[in-house]
């Protein structure tokens, strides 16, 4: 588990953007089964988190059409939560950072960490936006 001190202001960068934190179990599975969107970030310490991942998903909430909820878990940090995330993404390896759309209760749009690395923020970001308008109308 990272330490509290590292992984705070990097959560922080998407709570304050409007990112709901889910901690639990319970919490994850009350947003990802919610009727409309839930668009679930797995953030994690890594550089493309901080490069690509995080400004990216910042950048497609903006976009006129949007999830329902916006939320985050943190990989190596809320680790119940985390897991149970996964479990909804399947059959999807784990990977930190991903974005997982979800639309009353189905996965319907994933981008794997791979997806991430390399990529600039503003082609995640499409990518994301175009997801938007397909499963948010």
């Amino acid at each position: 588990m990272y330490p509290p001190e590292i992984v705070i202001p990097m959560k922080q960068d998407l709570t304050n953007a409007g990112f709901q934190e889910l901690l639990t179990p319970s919490e994850v599975d009350t947003a990802i089964n919610a009727k409309g969107t839930t668009l679930v970030v797995v953030n994690s310490v890594c550089g493309c988190a901080a490069g690509n991942a995080r400004p990216a998903v910042k950048m497609a909430v903006m976009h006129a059409m949007r999830p329902t909820r916006i939320t985050t878990v943190f990989a190596g940090f809320d680790i119940d939560a985390v897991k149970q995330a996964r479990s909804h993404m399947a059959p999807f390896p784990p990977s930190s950072p991903s974005i997982a759309l979800f639309k009353d209760g189905e996965l319907v749009h994933f981008i794997e960490r791979h997806h991430i690395e390399g990529r600039p923020a503003e082609a995640i970001s499409d990518n994301l936006k175009e997801a938007f308008d397909e499963y948010c109308g």
